[in-house]
């Protein structure tokens, strides 16, 4: 893959329902249920302490040790 080929994102948006991705041209909406087993079973509050790495490449929730990478989820 080229670098210029990855994907990140611009910023992150936790709902009761979904994951919104904002890419620079684009919005991202994944049901929970679609993002991994551990978020689809994870408490709002657990989902909402998302954090979106430096660069925009992955996103980590710490209070489950979960880290998903923006190129995986935005496929």
């Amino acid at each position: 893959m080229r670098t210029t080929d990855v994907i990140t994102a611009v910023g992150i948006e936790t709902t009761e329902d979904e994951l919104l991705i904002r890419l620079a041209d684009r919005e991202v909406r994944i049901p929970w249920d679609r993002c991994s087993p551990v978020l689809a079973a994870a408490t709002t509050e657990e989902r909402r302490r998302a954090e979106l790495s430096p660069g925009g490449y992955g996103i980590h929730w710490p209070m489950l040790d979960e880290d998903l990478s923006i190129g995986g989820l935005a496929k």
